[in-house]
Formats: C-alpha cells, sequence, structure tokens
C-alpha cells in the first residue's frame, strides 16, 4: 500500500483536499443553520439535495466524458464546486443552500468518478486492490481532518467557507499535473434491475436501505449534534467518530466476511448497528455513550456498502459484475435521496432521537432481511466466493474495480 500511495501521491494529495472540502460543507452548513435556527425538516431536504444532485451526477458523467473527455470535466465540476462553497456565505437561505448542495452533489459525483479512474490507470491489475483500499484510506483521512479544521474559526462568518473553496481548487493542480489520461471503460455485459434482483434480492434491498443509513450520517449528524447544543468541538469529533469507525471496522469484518457465509455477516453487523443506535437513545444526552454509538454505527455502516457488492458477485457470472455493481450504486444513491428528509421529520417528531431511531429502523429492516433470505437458499462454501474488496460508498468506478478483481479471480487472471 505505501508503495502504492509513493508512486501516485500527488494524485492521492489532491484527492484528499478535496475530501476535506467536501467533508467540511457538510459540517458546516449544519453548525450554521442551527445559528439560524432553520428547522430539522427543512435542513434535511437541504441535505437531500446533495444526494439528488449525486445520482444526477453518476448518470450524467460518463456522457459529458465522452463529449469532451475527463480533464475538461473534472475541471469545469470542480470550479462550479468551489463556487457553490463561496455562495453558501452569499446567501444564507435553505432554499439556496438546497440549489447549491444540488450542484455540489452532481459536481462531486463527476469529480470522483475523474479521480477514481485515474487512480485505476495508474495501477495494473495486480495492484488494483491496494490502490483502491489506498483511496479509501486517503478519503477517511480527509473526512476526518476537514473535521479538525471546522474548529479553526466561528461558523458564523465567512472564513470557513472561503477555506472550503480554496481546498478544491487547490485540489486542481495535484490532480490534473499528475494524472495521465484515463482510458475509456471496456463494455460489460447488461443486466435489469429484474435480474439483479432475482440473483440477489439482499444486495438490491440492502444497497437502497443503506443509502437511507449513509446519507443520514453524511446529511444530519451535524444537524442531531445541533439539536443537542453540542459545541463546534464536540460536533466535529461526533463527527469524526463515525469516520474513524468506518476506517478500522473495514477491514476485520472484510477478513470475517471472507470465511463464512456473508449474509451471516450482514445480519450480525446490522443487529450490532441497531444496537449501537439503541445505546444512542438510551445514553443521549451522555456524550460518551453518543461517541460509542457513532463510531459503531459508522463501523457497520461504511464496510456494510462493499459487503453487499462482495455477496451480490458471489451470485454472478464474472460478466455481469461490472454492470449489476452499477446497478447497486444506483439502489444506494436512490436511498440516499430520502434519508436525510425522513430524519429531519423524525427529530421534529420525536426529537433528536429520531436521528438514531431511523437509523435503528434500517439497520434492523437489514438484519431482518439477511435472516429471511438465509432461509431461502442455501449458503455458498466461503472457498468458492470472492475475496472482499473495499469499495468507497456510492463509487461507480469503485465498484467496477471490485468486479474487475472479482473476474480476475474468477478466471485466474486469463
Amino acid at each position: 500500500m505505501l508503495s502504492i500511495f509513493r508512486s501516485s501521491w500527488a494524485l492521492f494529495l489532491g484527492i484528499g483536499l478535496l475530501m476535506i472540502g467536501n467533508s467540511m460543507q457538510g459540517t458546516l452548513l449544519g453548525l450554521r443553520g442551527a445559528l439560524e435556527e432553520f428547522n430539522p425538516t427543512i435542513m434535511g431536504f437541504v441535505m437531500a439535495a446533495y444526494f439528488i444532485g449525486f445520482l444526477g451526477g453518476s448518470w450524467l458523467t460518463p456522457l459529458m466524458i465522452r463529449n469532451v473527455g475527463h480533464v475538461r470535466v473534472f475541471a469545469a465540476l470542480a470550479s462550479l464546486i468551489s463556487a457553490a462553497f463561496i455562495i453558501y456565505a452569499v446567501f444564507v437561505n435553505p432554499w439556496a443552500w438546497a440549489f447549491m448542495r444540488l450542484i455540489v452533489g452532481f459536481g462531486f459525483s463527476g469529480v470522483y468518478v475523474v479521480a477514481e479512474s485515474w487512480v485505476n490507470n495508474a495501477t495494473d491489475n495486480e495492484h488494483r486492490g491496494q490502490a483502491l483500499s489506498t483511496y479509501m484510506i486517503v478519503q477517511m483521512l480527509g473526512i476526518v481532518i476537514g473535521q479538525a479544521l471546522i474548529n479553526l474559526s466561528e461558523p458564523g462568518g465567512y472564513d470557513l467557507f472561503i477555506l472550503m473553496s480554496v481546498l478544491v481548487s487547490v485540489s486542481f493542480a495535484p490532480i490534473l499535473l499528475s494524472a495521465a489520461p484515463a482510458p475509456v471503460a471496456g463494455a460489460s455485459e447488461r443486466m435489469s434491475f429484474a435480474e439483479l434482483f432475482k440473483s440477489s434480492p439482499l444486495g438490491c434491498i440492502g444497497s437502497m436501505l443503506l443509502g437511507g443509513i449513509f446519507s443520514a450520517l453524511f446529511g444530519m449528524a451535524v444537524v442531531y449534534a445541533g439539536e443537542l447544543n453540542f459545541s463546534v468541538e464536540t460536533t466535529s469529533a461526533f463527527v469524526s467518530a463515525i469516520y474513524i469507525g468506518g476506517m478500522l471496522m473495514q477491514y476485520p469484518i472484510g477478513w470475517v466476511s471472507d470465511r463464512m457465509d456473508r449474509r451471516r455477516v450482514i445480519m450480525f453487523v446490522t443487529a450490532l448497528g441497531t444496537a449501537a443506535c439503541a445505546l444512542g437513545i438510551v445514553g443521549a444526552p451522555s456524550k460518551p455513550a453518543l461517541f460509542i454509538a457513532a463510531f459503531i454505527l459508522g463501523g457497520v455502516a461504511n464496510p456494510l456498502y462493499s459487503l453487499l457488492i462482495a455477496h451480490t458477485n458471489d451470485f454472478l457470472p464474472a460478466t455481469k459484475m461490472a454492470s449489476a455493481s452499477s446497478g447497486l450504486v444506483f439502489l444506494n444513491g436512490l436511498g440516499a435521496m430520502f434519508g436525510p428528509v425522513t430524519v429531519g421529520y423524525m427529530m421534529q417528531v420525536f426529537g433528536p432521537n429520531g436521528f438514531f431511531l431511523f437509523n435503528a429502523i434500517l439497520c434492523a429492516s437489514i438484519s431482518a432481511y439477511a435472516l429471511y433470505r438465509m432461509t431461502q437458499r442455501a449458503a455458498i462454501d466461503p472457498e468458492d466466493t470472492g475475496s472482499y474488496v473495499p469499495v468507497p460508498a456510492r463509487s461507480v468506478v469503485g465498484a467496477e474495480v471490485a468486479a474487475e478483481i472479482y473476474y480476475d479471480e474468477a478466471t485466474d487472471g486469463e
């Protein structure tokens, strides 16, 4: 992994700067929204706009890349993101924010596709798994660093919005100067949603429900902290705990999933997530209890995406894995669109506990459905399954790279 980082450090530096800026924007808007007394439901719509834009970008970016190329798409979308970050501070209005979040989500969807394509192109087949793991670690570190930078100034001013914009603008240089043109993606056998669901009902249902969990954690954790009147320092630490958990638990869960029925692992980790949410509900407002709950829930949610992709690929021919992965990314994005709005409404009805209640319901639903699926189909021998590959959330390229690794294993690299 270190050799991968040394050979592409400039590219990873640029990606890290992008993640710092993106990490800051969600937290900063949540903190500023609390200062402006925007209610949780309104903030839910603001946060959801990002995921709507992200889903739209995942559809349109490949078309834009084919028309004008990777470099122009990256530069144009990153410029839009940088401008939107400044506009947040100029127009402190929830509907203006929602529109900017839509643009930012669309922009980051395209920027990630281009950046991940360059990461993929910078490594050979033998090291693609390591490159993807390095990319995920850089992402997580960027998110945690972004939370720390929130403490540099007050959320009521302009400074942090300007800093976010500068970080995204500066990220252009190392990425564009270090990346070679990305190759055109190879064609794969198409797969309908009906065929995908028939092949892996748990993969489909789990991915959609997990999208709601992801968007709640990424979009509404800071709103939850605001409802509890956490300080800026405590809020940034609370959000960081979610992503630190995701980074530390990714590999232990992946290791276990390669050695037993993945449905059983999915059932147990989501049951653990449900228990963490229960701790968050009964333990509030105790900060130690909430930090533990956030750490465990983040540690469950982030590896679960990769786990669902691995489980789905176990039931597919190698030629359909890339198409199936794209379908799971779409279902995950579809679920993400409704997460923040639902959480915002539940927080208005049930108070701050609505945040953990929403996540508990979704985790418990995935766990129960995994248990049900275990009664419907025999388990595959772990020796006949592909290896677990860590995949960034809603990453189209990452999911396709995982499919390539599965394909190489299934065909013995031929």
